[in-house]
């Protein structure tokens, strides 16, 4: 009798253990097939991120639809969100310097930090007017090659995390590294055929990048801040430098009133364009799913336009 007892309750025993690693295989299961919950603080991280993760990837965008960055500070919520995040994508300390105090607050061991813009050399603010401003571009992006590295170093950072689909982020970075390949041909044939090769913006010095890797002259009314006034000696020599070349198109930015770019083309007569650094964007955007891509292909429209492009 006390021998099946004990035969009745080791078999208890071991459909319990059974039980427990069952159970605890299963929500290891689970846990693999959950996407990986991501934050990226800019537009441009938040695209390449749903591209190279797809369905594998729950993507969420830290920075406020029609927010301009440069003046962003996250909120406690916003902290919260990072916390309780598997990946949180910034791009350096230079666009982001708000990250390295919020991530000393941040006590989720397991979260993995990916920095986009690791490795890549930044250049500094310079115009041929007015010499050097004195601040560094974070725009990395803007220079192609530079936006493929960012993909590299994010499909890193997701293959270290969810290591099982490896090689399906790795596919979808080699195709959307491919789409980003496409669209540098297209700008450098394209932009090499223009009757202008005067950038002339309205708006904060972000397209260095984008000027050099294209041969293009870039000269913008503000420095790195779009915060800072341009002096009204700043605006009258963008004024004469655009009358004495006869350029018919002045650029103005995202997300910012275009106040002095109106400005200088009641002086000047020139027609404004939108060019965009794609940092963010609007509401109404993010709904119709507009993408890097599509923001990059219409800058180029527009660059066409207001260059005098062939």
């Amino acid at each position: 009798m006390v021998k099946k007892q004990l035969s009745i309750i080791t078999l208890l025993l071991c459909t319990l253990l059974f039980c427990a690693v069952s159970c605890k295989q299963q929500d290891k299961q689970v846990s693999q097939n959950r996407p990986l919950t991501v934050v990226a603080s800019l537009f441009p991280l938040y695209d390449f991120a749903k591209n190279i993760g797809k369905d594998k990837v729950d993507v969420s965008l830290l920075l406020p639809p029609g927010v301009e960055p440069h003046s962003f500070e996250p909120k406690p919520g916003d902290i919260i969100r990072i916390h309780e995040a598997d990946i949180f994508i910034y791009t350096d300390a230079v666009m982001e310097p708000w990250v390295a105090k919020i991530l000393q607050a941040i006590e989720n061991k397991n979260l993995l930090v990916v920095e986009a813009g690791k490795g890549i050399p930044l250049m500094k603010e310079t115009s041929a007017e007015d010499g050097e401003h004195g601040g560094t571009d974070p725009h990395i992006w803007l220079d192609f090659a530079n936006a493929q590295h960012m993909v590299d170093t994010i499909c890193e950072g997701f293959s270290a995390k969810d290591p099982a689909h490896k090689i399906f982020y790795a596919d979808n970075a080699r195709a959307y590294n491919r789409l980003l390949n496409a669209l540098d041909s297209r700008y450098k044939n394209t932009l090499a055929h223009c009757k202008y090769s005067d950038v002339v913006h309205g708006g904060h010095f972000a397209f260095g990048y984008l000027a050099k890797r294209y041969n293009l002259h870039y000269v913008a009314a503000y420095g790195f801040s779009p915060d800072a006034e341009p002096t009204s000696r700043r605006l009258y020599d963008l004024s004469e430098m655009i009358k004495q070349k006869g350029i018919k198109y002045l650029f103005y930015e995202e997300l910012l009133s275009p106040r002095v770019a109106k400005t200088i083309a009641q002086e000047t007569g020139a027609t404004l364009l939108k060019l965009s650094a794609a940092h963010n964007i609007t509401k109404e955007e993010l709904a119709q799913n507009v993408s890097f891509l599509s923001i990059m292909e219409q800058n180029l429209k527009n660059l066409t336009t207001g260059l005098q492009c062939q």
